[in-house]
């Protein structure tokens, strides 16, 4: 092969390189909400934001007691009157833990249970 040529391994190996790299870039980082305090009422989830850097694609880890509570993504409406879409998002959940993934732009997050959200746990956050 002359100068300046091109083989088909270093093509190969270049797409794979490529490829490594952009599903990196894709998958974003996870953020756990509240950090080890987690999704309840010991938190001001404003100030746990303010600081951090979200994108989309991040992922916000909510940990919470099963049974207790829940993280439902809502609208701008919901989030200011605190109340959610559908009756199925009401309830506690078994679970204790939610991932839920940012969109560019503003998201925002409350737990649906009847009364937590009008007591703080309501989250917005803004991707980039």
């Amino acid at each position: 092969m002359g100068r300046g040529g091109c083989s088909a391994s270093g093509l190969v190996a270049a797409g794979l390189i490529l490829l490594v790299c952009s599903a990196t870039a894709a998958a974003g980082e996870t953020h756990v909400v509240g950090d080890s305090k987690g999704w309840g009422f010991s938190i001001a989830y404003d100030s746990w934001a303010g600081g951090k850097v979200f994108a989309a694609g991040d992922t916000l880890v909510f940990n919470y007691q099963a049974g207790v509570h829940n993280a439902v993504a809502v609208s701008a409406a919901e989030y200011r009157s605190c109340k959610v879409r559908s009756s199925a998002d009401t309830a506690p959940t078994a679970a204790g833990t939610a991932k839920l993934d940012l969109k560019k732009g503003v998201n925002y997050f409350i737990c649906g249970v009847p009364g937590h959200c009008a007591a703080g746990m309501k989250l917005r956050v803004v991707a980039n």
